[in-house]
């Protein structure tokens, strides 16, 4: 399921509910950002629970010392919003995936030269379809990871453009339906897997 939900500045005491009700949906890659309070607890806690249910990994990571706090914390991948060579390459010996954040062209090739599994194309504003389209005729073998501006009405419209993943936060885990309940969050997220699922199964091609 090509979506990464992005947990950030959530309470731990919620981190077990919310994660269930991802899990129960049916998506299956969550990152906890490295700036939330109590990013170690809340990381060992997903970890304890879901190892092996669910991909967890730590996002916002700029630093090599936040990359040894996630790494010692467990993280089993690794999402900056910048490159930073020195990161990707400590993931690349630990074999750890790493999603570098990157923008320009010249960005883009150099975070995937380095050895990026995937490259978090961030911010995706509201003309980042195109760009992504634009971007994937020089570069149709580097893989794209949208973040920022996706949400339920246009995550399929990034997969035709080229995208190979999508970075959801905010509007994955909306405040307003978290304040419903989880059983809400999980239909929320439902309404995301099962969308790419059908998407997937059956691809329409650009017109």
């Amino acid at each position: 399921m090509p979506l990464v939900g992005i947990m950030r500045n959530i309470p731990s005491v919620h981190t077990e509910n919310m994660l269930k009700a991802f899990f129960l949906s049916g998506l299956t890659t969550i990152e906890l950002t490295i700036n939330s309070p109590g990013f170690e607890e809340s990381l060992h806690l997903a970890l304890s629970l879901f190892k092996g249910k669910l991909n967890i990994g730590a996002g916002t990571i700029c630093t090599t010392t936040e990359l040894q706090r996630a790494l010692q914390t467990g993280a089993q991948f690794i999402v900056t919003p910048i490159i930073d060579e020195e990161i990707i390459k400590i993931c690349k010996k630990k074999n750890i995936p790493v999603f570098p954040g990157a923008y320009t062209p010249t960005e883009i090739y150099t975070a995937w030269k380095h050895g990026a599994d995937m490259v978090k194309i961030f911010p995706a504003s509201a003309q980042a379809m195109e760009y992504i389209r634009a971007i994937k005729g020089p570069f149709p073998d580097i893989r794209l990871l949208p973040t920022g501006g996706v949400h339920l009405g246009n995550c399929i419209d990034f997969l035709k453009a080229g995208a190979n993943g999508l970075g959801i936060g905010s509007s994955l885990f909306n405040t307003a339906i978290m304040n419903e309940g989880y059983n809400k969050l999980e239909e929320h997220c439902s309404a995301f897997a099962e969308r790419i699922r059908r998407y997937l199964s059956d691809p329409k091609p650009e017109m």
